[in-house]
């Protein structure tokens, strides 16, 4: 069975008038590991649910709070019913780590390509993306949301083997 860490992109934060641009998944079993991301229209239940086959539990920060509730209410398939759910979000509270998913990062040293990237930014890619067929802008959402999941690979190995 595969861990499955993950993190959506959206157009906003609201999960009742926003869209899921961008569900990215990085799967993980022992050594073996691969990526996934939906994209646009292949944001849908049943690809997310192909997706996470092989799944015995998901890893997310902050999850529990925005990324399964938006999955929930904009796919129709409430996550937790199928599958085990960990916010690390919450483990980084019961180490004095505080703060958003970057912040964290920061503190523990955990690196990342794209520097300065935020939320927000990721919301001007898709919409830079859609509205001018923008590749680049795609490619740079597309490596922010790589970096989220495999850093939330990361963080989970930090706070078992540091117990910060």
């Amino acid at each position: 069975m595969f861990d499955a860490y993950l993190d959506i992109e959206t157009t906003g934060l609201s999960w009742f008038y926003n869209d899921i641009t961008v569900v990215g998944i990085y799967l993980v079993n022992g050594s073996e590991n691969r990526l996934v991301q939906l994209v646009g229209e292949e944001v849908t239940r049943d690809n997310l649910l192909e997706a996470l086959e092989s799944v015995d539990a998901i890893y997310t920060y902050n999850g529990s709070r925005f990324d399964l509730p938006f999955i929930r209410s904009s796919l129709g398939v409430d996550l937790t019913d199928h599958y085990h759910h960990h916010d690390l979000m919450y483990d980084c509270w019961r180490n004095n780590l505080y703060g958003g998913f970057k912040s964290v990062e920061q503190q523990l040293g955990i690196p990342r390509q794209l520097k300065g990237i935020s939320g927000w930014d990721a919301v001007i890619l898709w919409w830079r993306y859609q509205n001018n067929d923008d590749r680049k802008a795609l490619a740079t959402l597309l490596q922010y949301n790589k970096e989220d999941v495999v850093n939330l690979k990361a963080l989970r190995e930090r706070l078992v083997t540091d117990s910060v």
